[in-house]
C-alpha cells in the first residue's frame, strides 16, 4: 500500500492535477477582484475556494503520510505546508488581509511543482552570495558616480544633483533607462557638452555589465542543477537497470 501511494503521488498525471488545480485557483483569485463579478456569483467562488483548499489540504496529508519526517527537510514542502495550513488555520478567522495573501501566495506553488521552475528559483538562491558581492560593488559605483554628478551638475539642476542623495536617486532613474534620456540627460547635455560621457559611461558599467554579471551567475548555477539533476537521472536508470538483471537471474535460477 505504502509503495502505491508512493508512486501515485510521484506520478505525472499527479502533479499535472496539482498544477492544473493551481492555474484555477490563480484564474479565480483574478476574477474575484472584479467586484460585480464577484458578488454576482459569491457563492460559486466560496464552493471553489473550498473545494480547492480541500485538494491542497489532502495533497499534503498524503505526502506527509508518504514521506513522513522527511517531507519537511524539503524546502518546497515546507512552503506549500504553511500556505495551506496557514489558508486553514485562517479561513474563518477576521484576519481577512492574511487570507487573501494566502491565497495569492497559492499559486507560487506553480513553482514546486514544475520543476524546470525549481531549478531556476534554486539557481536564482544559489546566486545570492554573489549577487551580494555584485551589489556591493554596485552601491560603490552608484557612490562614486553620485559624487561626481553632485561636483559637475549640482548647481545647473538641483532637482537632479542637488546633493549626493538626490544624485543617486537621478542615477538609479538613469540606471532603469526610464525617461533618463529626456527628462535628466538631455537638459544637461544642452548646457555641459561633454556630460554624454558621464551618462554613457555610468549605463555601460552599471546596467550592462554589473546585470550581466548577476544573470551570469544565474545561468550558470542553473546549468550546474540541470546537470546535476540529469546525472542523479542517469544513476536512477543505472539502477533500475541493475534491478532488472537480478531480477531476470532470480526468475531464471528459479526454473
Amino acid at each position: 500500500m505504502g509503495i502505491s501511494l508512493h508512486r501515485f503521488v510521484e506520478h505525472k498525471l499527479f502533479s499535472r492535477f496539482i498544477l492544473g488545480v493551481i492555474l484555477v485557483n490563480a484564474v479565480l483569485i483574478g476574477l474575484a477582484t472584479n467586484n460585480s463579478l464577484y458578488e454576482n456569483y459569491q457563492s460559486v467562488f466560496v464552493f471553489l475556494d473550498v473545494l480547492i483548499l480541500a485538494i491542497f489540504t489532502i495533497e499534503i496529508l498524503v505526502k506527509l503520510a508518504v514521506y513522513r519526517q522527511n517531507f519537511f527537510k524539503d524546502g518546497w514542502n515546507v512552503f506549500d505546508f504553511v500556505i495551506v495550513f496557514g489558508s486553514l488555520v485562517l479561513y474563518n478567522t477576521h484576519f481577512v488581509g492574511v487570507l487573501r495573501i494566502l491565497r495569492v501566495l497559492r499559486v507560487l506553488r506553480t513553482i514546486s511543482v514544475v520543476p524546470s521552475l525549481k531549478r531556476l528559483t534554486s539557481a536564482l538562491f544559489m546566486a545570492i552570495p554573489a549577487i551580494g558581492s555584485v551589489t556591493i560593488l554596485m552601491g560603490i559605483i552608484f557612490y562614486v558616480y553620485a559624487i561626481i554628478g553632485t561636483s559637475f551638475f549640482g548647481k545647473l539642476t538641483p532637482e537632479y544633483f542637488g546633493n549626493v542623495g538626490l544624485s543617486a536617486l537621478t542615477l538609479f532613474q538613469v540606471f532603469t533607462l526610464e525617461s533618463w534620456a529626456s527628462g535628466v540627460f538631455r537638459p544637461i547635455f544642452a548646457e555641459i557638452a561633454w556630460s554624454w560621457l558621464y551618462f554613457v559611461s555610468f549605463i555601460v558599467v552599471s546596467t550592462f555589465i554589473i546585470l550581466n554579471l548577476i544573470v551570469g551567475e544565474i545561468v550558470n548555477n542553473a546549468q550546474k542543477l540541470s546537470e546535476h539533476a540529469k546525472e542523479e537521472s542517469e544513476d536512477m536508470q543505472k539502477i533500475m537497470d541493475e534491478l532488472d538483471e537480478l531480477k531476470q537471474l532470480i526468475k531464471e535460477k528459479e526454473q
